[in-house]
């Protein structure tokens, strides 16, 4: 089977390659202290070995639990959740998903989230339409006590309970959670929730591989062995002792690092197919808040194109040269739709009749990495043969595994994020939160 690649080409006119190649050393050592444990943050290093220590055991009981709930005949799956809490499980449901399956009835039911936001409308909406359908839900957090999704449980737990009794809900909440303290997991004890746990040694954003993940991505009808199994691989693939010559991740740490030491302060994460667009997202919570600290940082950006070309081209093309780009190449989409002859042609477009819709999207994702280039923005390039399980298992390890080995060579720790405190002691001090009425005088004296 072929493997993810990643091509640095069209960047070394901007990085020079003998550049590139002098951070082998200390990519190499940051990855090893990865895998040691020897570096900063290393008691959040879970997720290094975890694709191939994840049992069939495991999965066997996730795909149990999905199974368990498909058997009450849900339309609707709930994950409650915010940050590495759902944007995992949503980028890779989103991958694999027809672009329409909201609007097509499936075999498996829909996954949607709450606790992401604090919406008034939203949870309103979501709870209006959980009126009309049948449902369960995946609770999240740690702590139990995280503002946007301890509300919306809050929320959700009454409906529920209320809809179908409180036996019955028992049977229709999971909880994922600490494995022995916090509010949740006393909730759930209490209540006899299934539950999973959150490995203490992982942080969210590198959560998509355990239970976090792959609850909703199984109930959604996913292979979660596959997915589990291109992380395997591609953990070996970047595994300390593999070449810095044969090491994507080391590669990409280093040119990102060598760009960012040039004064490129932006990166933008291209797509061509837009079931890439919550990847992104994913994606820019794991750099933006592992990176984003000390006054460091490349910024993480994304687009989708062809579609953002009229919007964000101009921009990317001649704005400010501070950018780089990091485009994701899927090799064969899963469909074939041939552009047809028109005997009017009154659209000019009769030199394209016969090539696959496809053949021009690639030209389009080739013709203007080009003109980027041209225009001084250097290009990365990620290529998968697919979007499937398998691929997005590689994508989604290499990018952690990169992401650890690019924050060590910055200098920062990875795995924490202090600044994310500040709008929540902002937030309970304005609230009136009980123990916070020093802060409460002091913020409302500042308005």
């Amino acid at each position: 089977m072929n493997n993810m690649k990643f091509d640095y080409t069209r960047a070394l006119g901007f990085a020079g390659k003998e550049a590139i190649e002098g951070y082998s050393a200390i990519t190499s050592q940051s990855n090893e202290a990865l895998h040691l444990k020897t570096g900063k943050g290393n008691d959040f290093l879970g997720w290094v070995k975890l694709p191939g220590m994840i049992s069939g055991i495991e999965l066997a009981d996730i795909e149990n639990t999905a199974r368990r709930l498909l058997d009450k005949k849900i339309d609707l799956l709930v994950v409650v959740g915010i940050g590495g809490s759902y944007l995992g499980a949503k980028a890779v449901i989103d991958a694999l998903s027809d672009n329409f399956a909201a609007l097509k009835p499936g075999t498996h039911p829909l996954v949607v989230f709450a606790g992401q936001n604090i919406s008034e409308d939203y949870l309103f909406e979501l709870r209006e339409l959980l009126s009309q359908k049948e449902y369960a839900l995946v609770v999240i957090s740690k702590s139990g006590t995280t503002t946007e999704p301890a509300i919306a449980f809050r929320l959700l737990k009454q409906d529920i309970e209320t809809r179908y009794g409180k036996a019955e809900a028992r049977e229709r909440i999971v909880a994922v959670t600490d494995a022995s303290r916090g509010a949740l997991r006393k909730l759930a004890d209490s209540e006899g929730y299934k539950t999973y746990v959150i490995p203490d040694d992982v942080g969210g954003r590198y959560s998509v591989l355990t239970p976090v993940g792959l609850i909703a991505i199984a109930v959604a009808g996913f292979d979660i062995r596959q997915l589990v199994e291109g992380a395997a691989d591609m953990e070996k693939l970047t595994a300390p002792g593999v070449p810095f010559s044969e090491n994507p991740a080391e590669q990409y740490a280093a040119v990102r690092n060598e760009l960012y030491r040039k004064g490129y302060m932006v990166e933008i994460m291209v797509n061509y197919n837009p079931k890439l667009h919550y990847f992104a997202e994913w994606w820019k919570q794991l750099y933006g808040e592992s990176e984003g600290k000390e006054g460091k940082g490349i910024f993480p950006a994304s687009v989708d194109f062809t579609s953002d070309l009229h919007s964000m081209g101009q921009y990317i093309q001649e704005g400010e040269r501070k950018l780089f780009e990091t485009v994701i190449s899927v090799g064969s989409p899963d469909q074939t739709v041939e552009i047809p002859v028109d005997p009017d042609n009154l659209d000019g477009l009769n030199f394209l009749a016969g090539k696959r819709v496809d053949e021009v999207n690639k030209m389009a994702e080739l013709g203007t990495a080009i003109a980027h280039v041209d225009g001084g923005v250097p290009n990365l390039q990620i290529s998968v043969p697919r979007l499937n399980e398998y691929y997005l298992g590689q994508l989604i390890y290499f990018f952690e595994k990169a992401c650890g080995i690019s924050g060590y060579v910055l200098g920062v720790n990875p795995f924490d994020q202090p600044g994310v405190e500040a709008y929540k002691k902002n937030m309970f001090a304005l609230l009136e939160k009980p123990g916070f009425e020093e802060e409460t005088k002091a913020i409302k004296a500042r308005l």
